[in-house]
């Protein structure tokens, strides 16, 4: 994208390019989405007349041309959404060139960050997936590419245990009860993050390894100790990690 203002620019310039698109839409009783230069459509109109308006809708600016895939099923994202019956049907969808690549389990970043991933994957799993059987499937190829990057069954099970533990669901999740605990963890707010003072908060960063796992428990320790009744104690440290300075960093970066 080039500049970090590159993006705003662009959906400023997106806003009053598709507000025309988004008027006929809504006029149809229709649903309009956009990410960036991915574009939803759900619209009770003919093949023809949809195709017709996008050819039309080419023609307000020659530097965006629009290509339509129509059909009873589309992707938006990574989510995959269908129309069977009359019902809409959701699922979590993957790029022909999707590879199981995660994080590996052995690599040296903090074990919060590792375990996290299983857990973000699970949720998501359960968000998209609209029926249980979606679901199980999802879940088991997660599984297998976990377990190709080296993640125990433990540290699986543990954060798929917590994940439904988080959001209160009290028994194994079922044909007969996967509707409504999905909808208790859509429904679940959503934690806001705390905004930081930055006059107030000294940010330390320190490269990770695997001798450095007790660091932050010991730094918090002795700075409690020896500035607890000192006016330097109104500053909060916060320590976070960087990357260690590997060989794949230094070619990178020369």
């Amino acid at each position: 994208m080039g500049s970090p203002l590159t993006l705003t620019i662009a959906n400023c310039y997106m806003f009053f390019y598709e507000k025309d698109i988004v008027r006929q839409i809504n006029h149809s009783r229709g649903l309009y989405f956009r990410y960036i230069d991915d574009i939803f459509i759900a619209v009770n109109w003919p093949v023809r007349h949809l195709l017709k308006e996008v050819d039309r809708w080419n023609q307000f600016d020659p530097n965006i041309q629009l290509s339509a895939d129509i059909g009873s099923s589309s992707h938006f994202l990574d989510l995959h959404i269908g129309n069977q019956d009359g019902r809409l049907c959701t699922a979590v969808y993957q790029k022909p060139s999707y590879e199981p690549y995660y994080l590996p389990f052995n690599s040296i970043h903090p074990m919060h960050m590792k375990k996290n991933i299983p857990f973000a994957m699970f949720l998501r799993a359960i968000r998209y997936c609209s029926t249980f059987q979606a679901y199980l499937n999802e879940r088991e190829k997660l599984r297998m590419a976990l377990l190709l990057n080296k993640y125990p069954n433990k540290i699986i099970d543990d954060q798929f245990n917590k994940l439904l533990s988080k959001y209160n669901v009290i028994e194994p999740l079922s044909f007969h009860n996967y509707d409504r605990y999905r909808q208790q963890i859509i429904n679940s707010p959503i934690k806001e993050k705390l905004s930081v003072n930055y006059e107030k908060t000294m940010l330390i960063h320190f490269t990770y390894c695997s001798s450095m796992k007790t660091f932050p428990v010991k730094f918090h320790t002795l700075s409690e100790k020896y500035f607890g009744e000192s006016p330097i104690n109104e500053v909060v440290p916060v320590l976070d990690t960087r990357n260690v300075d590997n060989l794949q960093r230094r070619l990178v970066y020369t």
